[in-house]
């Protein structure tokens, strides 16, 4: 009996433990870790960036070795992008004939991207040209994603078959559901209110955010329930934006139940921990390729997501280059050298200029407003380019914030650094257009530098060829106190109004001079003219842009780095500092207040005086009726 009861006990002991061992094996099996390394706004820098600190950032070649080593460590890792993944180098010259940038990301092994405003700077029909022609290469490519912004449908309004056709070619999916590691990932593309108005000539049928990314998460999770029986894990690929809890995303996240992750694209922002909101986590690892992001997920069959490890991989000189990828980029290079640049004589590697001076960097740039000695560089470089390719002279030459994409490194200066700070554009890299304005407007644009900075700090110009103050403590639109041209030789002239002046620009930075008046409701005007005086429209600057004696269009980085070039071996010692250009001020002395008033200044004025005599008798008849009754009261 004794026997029987010690082998019945261990008969027991052995069940239980092996019930133990297979609730753990499926408890363990039911847990998992879910790996998702991540970058957006890689915008064509293929190639490493300088950094302001004498190093290196960035780099396709060392970014594909940064994920080989988080691929050993978490084999099942997904791998995706957040938009702009092009337009910002000298390989965005092949955008719509080679399709470069798509082309590596496949190469790289990138599972999953979505578009960013910027793949629209060439237009519709150049993006579907970028589409048709990757995959017409045959290489392997990353599935894009995009859900509520997408070409017309045959019945709508702008409906065009090439694009819409292409799209197709290339097959483009609101969302994708994929399988890594047994683990199920439902991924959407998303953009963004500011993304669309930032792409005005993109051709696609912008539909709300929030509604279309909810009604997207709820089909994609009971799709894979009913097939597979489990929540998939649910990503945004989104080109919104987002920083500092607050933001485009942040506002999706809260209205949208369901999305884990949201991948934050556009605005370049760097999150060092991620932004969790409405159990969603918004992360992001800042522009060019400077980070991996990596994120690491505790996942169950039940959905449940929680963020186990966060970390972004810093790419720079002391990570090695990836031979593979490195060879790639080459050849690509090769490819930009004889298809685009021979057209200027200009070779990739070109040094056209040392600099010995450290200058701003692009956060500095759009901080505050301020003179730029680099951004004088710029606007200086459209005005004497403009000069010897049209024979007249010019003006006043400007450029703006928002377009200024890199500062110019110190040492050695490239053909492809210059390119790289001036590589925006619509339609085709920038180009610049040769325009006039009225004296009244030319105040006018001064202003829009003065008033409209602090609210939008891409709104800040830099110009060549005028002398300028304002205090930003006077009122709005009339901030400027004193604007005067001023000539190569240093002398002043006053600014008339009626007059018409001769002004150069780039492209995109002339579009958005001439949408002032819809973009401030009609509160201010500027209107580009012909050298007649004629009112430009501005889908007709493309017939302003300056060519060469080859009839090439002068481009921005060109104009900059001619230049630069014809300065000689250094950078002129005049750009080590500020030349009083632009001179910002904050005042409270009534006299620098009101002194020439415009009727900006009369009626904001006029009506604070109006509201304070408003409420002066509001509250004196007030009184009047208290102190009526009181004495009602009493008499009663």
């Amino acid at each position: 009996m004794k026997k029987f009861i010690q082998n019945l006990l261990f008969l027991t002991s052995l069940i239980i433990t092996v019930v133990f061992a297979n609730l753990t094996i499926y408890a363990q099996e039911d847990n998992k870790t879910a790996t998702v390394l991540f970058t957006h706004d890689l915008h064509s820098h293929l190639l490493p960036s300088p950094d302001e600190n004498g190093g290196e950032f960035g780099g396709f070649a060392r970014l594909m070795t940064a994920i080989k080593q988080q691929k050993q460590k978490y084999p099942d890792a997904i791998l995706v992008d957040a938009g702009d993944f092009s337009m910002g180098s000298l390989f965005q010259t092949a955008f719509s004939t080679s399709a470069l940038e798509l082309r590596l990301l496949g190469a790289m092994g990138y599972d999953v991207t979505t578009f960013g405003n910027h793949e629209y700077d060439y237009f519709a029909t150049s993006l579907a040209s970028m589409l048709n022609s990757a995959v017409d290469s045959g290489d392997k490519l990353p599935i894009i994603v995009e859900s509520n912004y997408l070409p017309p449908l045959e019945h709508e309004h702008g409906y065009d078959k090439f694009v819409s056709d292409a799209f197709d070619n290339y097959g483009v999916k609101d969302y994708i559901i994929m399988e890594r590691g047994g683990i199920y990932y439902a991924i959407f593309g998303m953009s963004g209110y500011e993304s669309h108005e930032y792409s005005p000539n993109s051709g696609m049928v912008f539909k709300e955010p929030s509604v279309i990314a909810q009604d997207i998460v709820d089909k994609a999770t009971k799709e894979c329930l009913d097939k597979y029986g489990v929540e998939p894990i649910v990503i945004c690929l989104s080109h919104s934006g987002t920083s500092n809890h607050k933001g485009e995303d942040y506002e999706l996240a809260k209205k949208v139940n369901g999305i884990d992750v949201i991948v934050s694209g556009h605005t370049h922002t760097t999150l060092s921990e991620p932004i969790a909101v409405n159990n969603t986590y918004i992360v992001s690892c800042g522009e060019y390729g400077k980070n991996l992001g990596v994120l690491n997920l505790n996942y169950d069959k039940n959905g449940s997501v929680s963020i186990s490890d966060y970390n972004l991989i810093p790419i720079d000189e002391n990570i090695k280059d990836d031979e593979k990828i490195e060879t790639i980029i080459n050849l690509f290079k090769s490819t930009v050298e004889s298809d685009y640049l021979s057209k200027y004589g200009f070779n990739f590697d070109d040094v056209v200029v040392n600099n010995t001076f450290k200058f701003e960097n692009i956060s500095q740039i759009e901080g505050v407003s301020h003179e730029s000695p680099v951004c004088n560089i710029y606007s200086d470089a459209y005005k004497w380019a403009a000069e010897i390719a049209t024979g007249k002279n010019v003006d006043i030459a400007l450029t703006a914030a928002g377009v200024v994409r890199e500062s110019l490194p110190t040492g050695k200066i490239t053909v492809s650094d210059v390119f790289n700070a001036a590589s925006l554009g619509v339609g085709t890299e920038g180009e610049l257009v040769s325009v006039y304005v009225t004296g009244k407007d030319l105040k006018t644009i001064l202003e829009v530098d003065a008033s409209v900075q602090p609210l939008m700090s891409e709104a800040q110009l830099f110009c060549s060829g005028v002398e300028y103050s304002f205090n930003t403590k006077r009122m709005l639109f009339n901030k400027v106190d004193y604007a005067m041209l001023r000539k190569d030789d240093g002398s002043l002239e006053k600014i008339e109004d009626d007059k018409l002046y001769h002004l150069v620009t780039g492209m995109y930075c002339g579009q958005m001079l001439g949408a002032v008046k819809s973009t401030s409701m009609g509160i201010v005007s500027i209107i580009p003219r012909d050298m007649d005086g004629n009112p430009i429209e501005i889908n007709d600057l493309n017939k302003y842009v300056i060519h060469d004696g080859k009839g090439n269009p002068i481009k921005e980085w060109y104009a900059i780095a001619s230049y630069l070039q014809n300065m000689g071996e250094f950078i002129d010692s005049k750009y080590a500092t500020t030349d009083g250009r632009k001179v910002v001020y904050s005042s409270l002395n009534p006299v620098n207040l009101f002194s020439n008033p415009n009727k900006f200044t009369y009626i904001i004025t006029l009506t604070l005086i109006f509201l304070i005599l408003t409420v002066f008798i509001l509250v004196r008849n007030i009184i009047k009726f208290n102190k009526k009754y009181k004495n009602k009261t009493i008499n009663n």
